[in-house]
C-alpha cells in the first residue's frame, strides 16, 4: 500500500502535475502548449515531464508529449477521485440528513446537483427553490412523508387554474397531519377532486420527500426533528430514472385517497 500512497502524495503536492497529466492524457501536447495551458515555467514542466517519464506515464511523440496506457489509466483515476471529492465536499454538510439507504443511485450522480441550504437572511431558501419549480412545471409527481402548507397551496392553485397536472403518493401520517387543520384539509380535498390531480395514500412511511417537476428531481432534506435542512435538485438521468421508478412502485401499491377514512 505504501507505494500507491506515495504516488498519490506525489501528484497531490502539485496542481501542475495533475493538470499536465490530464492534458497529455487528452491529446499530445508540446512543452509550449503545456506552458500556455498551465502557466508553469519551462523548468517546472521539465521536472514534471522527467518525473512522469521515470514512471512510464508519458512518452515523446515527435515534438509533443503523450500519456502512455498506464499514464492514461492514472489520469482517469485521478479525475474520478477529484470528482468524488468534489461531490463529497458538496454533500458534506447535509449527508447526515440524507436517507441514503432509500436512495437507489450512486451518490456520484449528485456531482452536478444544486444544494440549497437555509441562511440567516433566507431561512426558507430550500423550500423556495422547490416552490419556484412547482410554479413553472406542467407536470408534477411527488412521493413524500409530508406536504407542507406552502407546497399544498402552490399545487392547489396551479392545478385548480388548469395550469398543470399533479400526482402524489403521500404517507398516511402526512394525510393525518393535514386532516387536523381545517383550511389545509379543505385544500387537499379540493386538490384531490380536481380533474388534473390524483392523490394516493401509502400506509407505510415514505422515507423521502421527492418532487419530479418536468423531469428535474427535487429532494427536501429534513433532520430528525422535521426541520428543513436543505434541498437538492438535479437533471441527472440516473437520478430521474430512480425517482420515476420509485414513484411508480409506490403508486401501484398505494390506495386511493378517501377523505372519509381520515375524518372522525
Amino acid at each position: 500500500m505504501a507505494v500507491p500512497l506515495e504516488e498519490m502524495e506525489f501528484l497531490a503536492r502539485s496542481d501542475n502535475r495533475v493538470e499536465v497529466l490530464r492534458l497529455v492524457a487528452t491529446e499530445p501536447h508540446s512543452r509550449r502548449r503545456l506552458a500556455e495551458a498551465t502557466g508553469a515555467s519551462q523548468a517546472t514542466l521539465g521536472r514534471i515531464l522527467e518525473d512522469f517519464a521515470d514512471r512510464s506515464w508519458v512518452e515523446r511523440d515527435g515534438g509533443a508529449y503523450v500519456a502512455t496506457a498506464t499514464g492514461a489509466l492514472v489520469a482517469d483515476g485521478v479525475a474520478e477521485l477529484l470528482a468524488i471529492l468534489e461531490t463529497e465536499a458538496k454533500l458534506r454538510d447535509v449527508v447526515g440528513y440524507l436517507p441514503t439507504g432509500a436512495m437507489g443511485f450512486d451518490l456520484r450522480r449528485l456531482a452536478d446537483a444544486t444544494v440549497t441550504v437555509p441562511t440567516r437572511t433566507r431561512p426558507s431558501a430550500p423550500l423556495q427553490r422547490v416552490l419556484e419549480a412547482m410554479a413553472d412545471a406542467d407536470d408534477l409527481r411527488a412521493f413524500s412523508h409530508t406536504l407542507n402548507e406552502q407546497s399544498l397551496a402552490a399545487v392547489h392553485d396551479r392545478v385548480r387554474a388548469g395550469d398543470g397536472t399533479f400526482e402524489a403518493v403521500l404517507s398516511e401520517s402526512a394525510i393525518r397531519a393535514l386532516a387536523v387543520d381545517e383550511r389545509l384539509w379543505s385544500q387537499l380535498r379540493a386538490l384531490a377532486a380536481a380533474a388534473d390531480a390524483e392523490v394516493r395514500v401509502r400506509e407505510a412511511e415514505i422515507p423521502l420527500a421527492v418532487t419530479v417537476a418536468d423531469g428535474t428531481v427535487y429532494l427536501l432534506v429534513r433532520d430528525d426533528a422535521g426541520l428543513l435542512q436543505a434541498s437538492l435538485h438535479t437533471d441527472d438521468g440516473d437520478v430521474r430514472a430512480w425517482a420515476i421508478e420509485t414513484f411508480e412502485r409506490y403508486w401501484e401499491t398505494a390506495s386511493g385517497f378517501d377523505p372519509a377514512a381520515f375524518e372522525d
